[in-house]
């Protein structure tokens, strides 16, 4: 057997250990990137519950009654939040003094598109919770 049988043996293999590489560092970059947009959507419902939180019931606040969230007025604000960032979600109001938000987003793959995945869902959820406090003292 001669050196001349082995030729281009090397190429096949510097060939598919390329391939195997940039496929690895496409996965690492979309996976990343899912990460990113995970962490995108949970801040988001962060700022959309504390926003909605904010939306307190006036006439039992003012008369020094139970301090609660406006139930609409609340979910009205963090869809709002929701909508001028540019994603979809929900908001619950539940107790009367807590809200929860969930977003829901995709993050749009660059190198996974190659393999037939083109998004990869993302979600997101926080939740705000109104406290009263007197001295320094929840209440």
């Amino acid at each position: 057997m001669s050196s001349r049988d082995e030729r281009g043996s090397i190429t096949v293999w510097l060939a598919l250990s390329s391939f195997v590489m940039i496929f690895l560092v496409g996965l690492a970059v979309d996976l990343g990137g899912q990460v990113h947009a995970h962490e995108r959507a949970h801040d988001l419902a962060a700022q959309a519950a504390r926003a909605g939180g904010e939306e307190v019931d006036g006439a039992g606040a003012v008369q020094g009654h139970q301090v609660t969230i406006s139930p609409v007025a609340a979910r009205a604000t963090a869809l709002r939040y929701l909508d001028a960032a540019g994603v979809t979600g929900t908001a619950e109001i539940t107790g009367g003094n807590t809200i929860t938000v969930t977003v829901h987003d995709t993050y749009d793959a660059r190198f996974l598109g190659l393999l037939g995945i083109h998004r990869l869902d993302v979600t997101g959820t926080a939740t705000a919770r109104l406290l009263r406090t007197v001295g320094g003292n929840q209440r």
